[in-house]
């Protein structure tokens, strides 16, 4: 169900669009501008990886990480996925948050490993 939700939202025209939807009424506005801060906190991930795993492996734990972070995108779907499952028009905003609030999370253990 998740990944056709997910492939439903990318291939809509409008989340192509550089336009914000943070500003609009609609719970259809609402529920992209949650999956934009989520897209924001996400290129932030992979930003901060691309400097801490090089650093990991040069220090000798760098298999390590890469095991916890899969184990944190596991755990991180498993949170999240049942906020798809309630039927509403909400359900697109609770599950992005709760994307973007893990996301936001691991961002700062990251850091942390600079």
């Amino acid at each position: 169900m998740k990944r056709i939700f997910v492939l439903l939202v990318a291939l809509n025209p409008a989340t192509a669009i550089a336009q914000s939807h943070c500003n609009g009424q609609t719970q259809l506005d609402i529920n992209f501008c949650a999956q934009e801060r989520w897209a924001v906190a996400d290129q932030e991930l992979n930003r901060l990886w691309n400097q801490v795993k090089p650093l990991a492996d040069a220090r000798g734990f760098g298999q390590m990480l890469l095991n916890e972070q899969r184990a944190w995108l596991r755990q991180r779907d498993a949170a999240c996925d049942p906020e798809l499952t309630a039927g509403g028009s909400a359900d697109a905003m609770f599950y992005w948050s709760c994307m973007e609030e893990h996301t936001l999370q691991r961002n700062q253990m990251l850091r942390a490993l600079r």
